[in-house]
């Protein structure tokens, strides 16, 4: 290979520089602690298990508001069967009301900025 001294090195210490954020993270890095988000005393459950609202809420969220949008559908249906109103309000916000503690808890943790509150209310907490 021609210059072949210099272009294998070369790729090494490319490759290593290119790679040093995903090796020193495993290395040194912190291990990434989920956000307790607890219900209110006062509520046994949320309309779907807690593993899977931290995975899908968003896509609930989209879905339900196509749902009333295109549909006029004000019914959820839970895996168990049981029903809910369809409402960001009335449902989710009944229960997380206080969005420093609850919504931004997570949101902030995973640099995620969510578009829910440039039409909806946004909650202020136990007020």
């Amino acid at each position: 290979m021609y210059n072949g001294k210099y272009i294998i090195p070369g790729l090494i210490v490319f490759l290593g520089l290119i790679t040093f954020p995903f090796w020193y993270n495993i290395v040194a890095g912190a291990p990434y602690a989920k956000a307790k988000l607890p219900l209110p005393a006062d509520q046994k459950e949320c309309i779907e298990k807690a593993e899977f609202m931290r995975a899908e809420h968003m896509q609930i969220l989209d879905e339900w508001r196509d749902k009333v949008v295109r549909d006029g559908a004000r019914i959820y249906t839970a895996s168990n069967g049981k029903q809910w109103a369809i409402s960001l309000q009335n449902t989710c916000m009944k229960c997380h009301a206080n969005k420093v503690e609850f919504c931004d808890k997570c949101h902030l943790q995973n640099s995620v900025s969510p578009y829910c509150w440039t039409c909806h209310l946004e909650p202020k907490g136990n007020q």
